[in-house]
Parts: C-alpha cells; sequence; structure tokens
C-alpha cells in the first residue's frame, strides 16, 4: 500500500510573507538612485530603435502582470506561505529589473530630452511598485489603498507605449507642457487681478474696531490697517507690466513650440535639446514673477523676478533662433518678442527704482 504523500515541512530560513514585502519594498527604493542618475550603458553595436521600443514595451507589460499577481495573492485570506511569497518577490523584482535595464540602454545621442521622458516612465513604474508592495504589507487583504496603489502600477506601464519615438516629437511633447504650465499661471494672475479689492477686509476691520471703541476718523479715512491683504495703488500700478510679461513668456513658448513643429529635425537632436533646456527655464521663471505679486508686494523682488524671467526668455529666443527650425534668423517675430520683453523690463524698472535707490 503506498504511503500518503507528505507535504514538504515549511523552510525556517524564510521570513513571514509580510516580512519579505516589507523586505522587497526596501530593495526596490534602493534601485530608484541609479536609475536617476545612471550613464547609458556604452556598446559599440547601433542602436536598433524599434528592437529597443519592442524590449520595453515587453517590459511593461511583464510588469504590469507581475503586479496584478501580487495584489490578488495578498488581496484575500489567508495569505501566501512564505514559499510561495518569496517566488513572487523574486518575480516582481526580476521584472523591475529588467526594465530598469532595458532603459539603461537607451544612448544619449538619441536625445538627453526623449531619454529623459523614458527615464521618467522607468522612475514611475519602479517607484509605483514599490508604493504597491508596502501598501499590501501594510494592509494585506482587500484594502482601497491596494486597489489605489495597483491602479497606479497599471497606469504607469500602459504610459509606456505613448511615449514619444524620436527626439523631436519629445521636444513638442516638453515644450506643450510648458506652454500649458504658462498658460496656466498667467491665467491664475489674471484672475487675481480681477477678483481682488483693493480695499478687501476695510470694512470687516472698521466694524471690528468699531465695536472696541478703538476707531478714529483717521483709521477710517487712512488706509486700512491690514495691509499685508491687499494691493495698493502703486501695486496695481507695477502688476500691470507683469502680467504682460507673462503674456510674452506664453507667446515665446508658442512660437518656439511652433517652429519646431514646422521646421524641427528628427537628426538634429543636440539642438533640439538646447531648446527645450532652456524652454523648461521658463515655466518656473513665470511662476517666481507670479508668487512676487501677490500681497505684500516687494518691489525689489518683482524686480530682480521679472529680470531673471526676461535673462531667460531672451537666451530661448537667441538659442531659437541660431538653430536649424529657424531657417530665416531675420524673422521677424524674435525681434519683435524681444522687444516686447525689454518693454516690460523698461516699465518694471521705472516703477521700482526708487527702492534700489532707497
Amino acid at each position: 500500500m503506498e504511503s500518503a504523500a507528505v507535504p514538504a515541512a515549511p523552510d525556517p530560513t524564510l521570513h513571514p510573507p509580510l516580512e519579505q514585502l516589507r523586505h522587497l519594498a526596501g530593495e526596490l527604493r534602493e534601485l530608484l538612485p541609479g536609475v536617476r542618475v545612471g550613464e547609458a550603458q556604452e556598446t559599440t553595436k547601433e542602436f536598433d530603435r524599434e528592437a529597443f521600443w519592442r524590449r520595453l514595451n515587453e517590459a511593461a507589460v511583464t510588469v504590469s502582470r507581475e503586479a496584478t499577481t501580487l495584489t490578488v495573492a495578498f488581496s484575500r485570506l489567508p495569505l501566501p506561505s512564505p514559499q510561495e511569497t518569496q517566488r513572487f518577490c523574486e518575480q516582481v523584482h526580476a521584472a523591475i529589473k529588467a526594465i530598469i535595464a532595458v532603459y539603461s540602454l537607451f544612448p544619449k545621442d538619441q536625445g538627453i530630452t526623449l531619454r529623459k521622458l523614458v527615464r521618467s516612465a522607468t522612475l514611475d513604474i519602479v517607484d509605483d511598485m514599490a508604493q504597491l508592495v508596502e501598501a499590501l504589507y501594510i494592509n494585506p487583504a482587500q484594502s482601497p489603498e491596494n486597489l489605489i496603489s495597483y491602479n497606479s502600477v497599471w497606469d504607469a506601464c500602459h504610459h509606456v507605449p505613448q511615449i514619444p519615438r524620436d527626439n523631436k516629437a519629445a521636444a513638442l511633447s516638453v515644450l506643450t507642457k510648458s506652454v500649458d504650465l504658462v498658460k496656466d499661471a498667467h491665467e491664475e494672475m489674471e484672475q487675481a487681478v480681477e477678483e481682488c479689492d483693493p480695499y478687501c477686509g476695510l470694512l470687516n476691520d472698521i466694524e471690528e474696531d468699531s465695536s472696541d471703541n478703538h476707531v478714529g476718523e483717521e483709521d477710517i479715512l487712512g488706509c486700512p490697517n491690514n495691509r499685508d491683504s491687499y494691493w495698493s495703488e502703486e501695486d496695481q500700478e507695477l502688476i500691470i507690466p507683469c502680467l504682460a510679461l507673462a503674456r510674452a513668456s506664453k507667446a515665446c513658448l508658442k512660437k518656439i513650440r511652433l517652429s519646431v513643429a514646422e521646421n524641427g529635425k528628427k537628426d538634429q537632436v543636440a539642438q533640439l535639446d538646447d531648446i527645450v533646456d532652456i524652454s523648461d527655464e521658463i515655466s518656473p521663471s513665470v511662476d517666481d514673477l507670479a508668487l512676487s505679486i501677490y500681497p505684500p508686494v516687494c518691489p525689489l523682488t518683482v524686480r530682480i523676478s521679472s529680470a531673471k524671467l526676461v535673462s531667460v526668455l531672451k537666451k530661448a529666443l537667441e538659442i531659437t533662433k541660431a538653430s536649424h527650425v529657424t531657417p530665416q534668423p531675420e524673422d521677424s517675430w524674435i525681434p519683435l518678442l524681444i522687444n516686447a520683453v525689454d518693454h516690460c523690463m523698461n516699465r518694471i524698472k521705472e516703477l521700482t527704482q526708487n527702492e534700489v535707490e532707497s
């Protein structure tokens, strides 16, 4: 008579399932710095663009599949055994290492802008997978947080096929994002000005002070006490050229993007990268200017923020003018925009000159 099969004894060296997940999350986190600063692997082989994108897509699909398997396994009780957990963790770790290895094969000479987009997509996948693993060991079994984390991994993996396939397309993608950011900042500035009551809070201050019999005729007829929460007439006058400068920034970016779209060449990767690099500085500079005009306004800060933005805009226009995307450097739109930017800056200097001299 055949003896009944005896189940294999559990391996005493294996950690409990949740402890293995915690360890895996830490390992994935340790991979992130290498992706952020890692250099492309040098190779003597000619870069095969189609093979690279195929491998990257396949690697992303594998990560997505492993995320699904892991989430399903830890979304119900009983939890997987230590042996099963070890296999799940090894598969997740291998999938993440594989997509990082594919990214590292993308050479810089294909375009820094495009490589940054591939790196960003890879970082999102690694980071989101680490968050999913953390969510699973913190909240095992079904939990809304687990589903949210799983969806983040799924979205990051399915974004990979949408990455631009050449540096010109990548440049247009980044420039479009910059245009949208500057447009939003300009609209917020305009909305703030439209909604602003220069004496906002004055009546409330008077009513509160009157109830305590501490308000006099000079307080009512003079400036309100809450100076830090409204724009003075001088502030509002200074804001006008600041708004015009933000509007000129948006126009500059839109014209640069149009020039790249109409005249950009896929093989001129270095020039496209230079245009994107300097254009990337415009949106943060507009944000700094926008922040500087909110009360309490410091005219000197406004002047400094404006000067920084003007410097970036002029450099972006000059780099664009000297590149292949401007086949006729004498094209009138660049000098016109430079003149518009200078006009705004000169007006800001006039209105803040007293601050400089004091």
